[in-house]
């Protein structure tokens, strides 16, 4: 796949089949949208290209919002290259461009610069400046397409597990502490990045040391506080299991969020490295122990229940 980021380069861009769209998590329902463009592509026998924006939009019109991310946007190039589609572009989206009405969006921006003949939406994707009090609908656009020589079609929703698939439906699922229902949305297990820090030596003497992990995205979504089953990567890309809890060790009077990693069977030095943990199986929810005792029992019942889990 070819990579073009416009806050980089100049493009002008030959003929294309595209579809558009922020794509967080890339999940099951973009990778259907991509592919009902890629085919309308092999029909058209034009390149395939995939628009997507190097922030999400909301944060230029809400500077004080914070979006909590499916994935970041290293993840999000890397899981778009992997659609088969010929290139990506990536648009920076600015205050020039959030003032575009959607018409001049697509002759200036799609049509004109990018050289989409075919632009395939998503179901209920909408992108365009709009004065107030005024609506528009995807047959709007289907006619600003036909005035710039622009055919416009409409994907269709995907439903999974009879849950209809949106990135807001995800979020809500992880949110809930839903982990493996969202794999199931997502295509994959959802997962976190982050950088072993310093933390306060709880877990080792309890028999149950952890890696403290910091995320390396402050707007990557952490899912609901409570014990995770998880697969973790170590920085020489081993994998590994373990479980992990996040949330603020009520046993103890812990006020401060943390995300606690156990790695089964390692014994090493992790501190500055880089790990990456992949969600599996939620196991309860975090909540206080009477005594020390009390919480190693139950440590030792869940490292039990997770490696059942992830050696099934």
């Amino acid at each position: 796949m070819e990579i073009l980021d416009l806050k980089k380069q100049e493009a002008t861009l030959s003929p294309c089949v595209a579809t558009i769209g922020f794509f967080d998590g890339v999940h099951q329902g973009h990778r259907h949208l991509i592919g009902k463009m890629l085919q309308a592509a092999r029909d058209s026998r034009l390149a395939s290209t995939v628009i997507t924006f190097s922030r999400h939009p909301r944060q230029l019109l809400q500077p004080d919002w914070h979006p909590q991310l499916l994935s970041t946007f290293d993840e999000k190039v890397s899981l778009l290259s992997q659609t088969g589609a010929d290139r990506l572009v990536v648009l920076p989206f600015d205050k020039a461009m959030a003032a575009l009405s959607a018409r001049d969006f697509m002759a200036d921006v799609l049509s004109r610069q990018l050289g989409v003949c075919v632009l395939v939406m998503g179901y209920d994707n909408r992108f365009g400046h709009r004065i107030p009090g005024t609506t528009e609908g995807f047959d709007d656009y289907v006619d600003y397409g036909r005035q710039l020589g622009m055919t416009v079609l409409r994907g269709d929703p995907l439903d999974v597990a009879a849950v209809r698939v949106s990135s807001s439906k995800v979020r809500q699922m992880l949110l809930a502490g839903e982990v493996s229902q969202a794999a199931v949305c997502l295509g994959r297990p959802y997962t976190l990045t982050g950088k072993v820090v310093g933390g306060e030596h709880v877990g080792t003497g309890l028999g149950f040391p952890t890696a403290n992990l910091e995320p390396s995205d402050v707007d990557k979504l952490i899912p609901s506080s409570g014990v995770y089953a998880v697969k973790v990567y170590l920085p020489s890309g081993e994998e590994k299991h373990g479980m992990m809890n996040i949330g603020r060790r009520p046993t103890f009077g812990g006020d401060r969020l943390t995300l606690e990693t156990h790695v089964f069977h390692f014994h090493g030095n992790l501190y500055g490295e880089s790990l990456t943990v992949q969600f599996v199986a939620r196991l309860r929810a975090e909540r206080p122990f009477e005594s020390r005792e009390a919480l190693v029992v139950q440590l030792t019942a869940d490292a039990r229940h997770a490696e059942m889990i992830l050696n099934s």
